[in-house]
């Protein structure tokens, strides 16, 4: 499969794309009266008294600490980062966790990439806010960078800004994969995509 465009950036989601996460949203959810269907960080931020939201943030961040001190690179993920690096595409991350347990996993894991976006610097996905402002620092087309992620709020954050939205699915059908552009198995598979999207000159 070729893409219809030349590729001149990647942005990667980081739990579940880039490292393993056991974060358990059911857990989280429970300890801070989150009802399912409704999206975790929106509640928070909508919690009306202030001492329960801060504690509620404790939590989570309690909880992707302990993730994050875990955390092990997905399958290819390092001969991927590699292969960008050589073609010299730009990448950055963009997650909805937060920095501390972001720049924890990109440390511990030796994840060359430089550029992280978390819920701190802008809203979290799937508002676009974060990608577009990556393609504005990189004075790039939305149209030409691809947004990898493997979740529905990936997609639609990529849908949102106009990029190329691809799905890693880890071989696991999800009902909504077919929002997306692109759906991959494992990040081996996103190596010769973006080759062969390279411009040739």
């Amino acid at each position: 499969m070729n893409l219809p465009i030349h590729i001149k950036g990647i942005i990667f989601d980081l739990d579940g794309t880039l490292v393993e996460s056991s974060l358990d949203f059911d857990l989280i959810r429970q300890q801070i009266g989150c009802p399912n269907g409704i999206d975790l960080l929106k509640y928070v931020d909508e919690l009306s008294c202030k001492a329960t939201q801060a504690n509620a943030n404790k939590i989570i961040l309690e909880h992707e600490y302990q993730d994050a001190m875990s955390a092990k690179p997905i399958k290819g993920m390092t001969e991927l980062i590699s292969a960008i690096e050589a073609a010299k595409l730009p990448t950055a991350i963009v997650t909805r966790n937060s920095l501390a347990a972001s720049v924890m996993k990109v440390t511990q894991n030796n994840i060359a990439i430089d550029h992280v976006l978390t819920r701190e610097h802008f809203p979290a996905k799937p508002a676009p806010d974060a990608l577009l402002a990556i393609a504005t620092q990189w004075q790039i087309n939305p149209q030409q960078i691809i947004y990898v992620g493997d979740y529905l709020y990936d997609i639609q954050a990529a849908n949102n800004a106009g990029m190329i939205a691809c799905l890693i699915n880890h071989g696991i059908e999800r009902d909504y994969q077919h929002l997306a552009d692109i759906v991959i198995e494992e990040l081996s598979q996103l190596q010769p995509l973006l080759t062969n999207s390279l411009p040739s000159d």
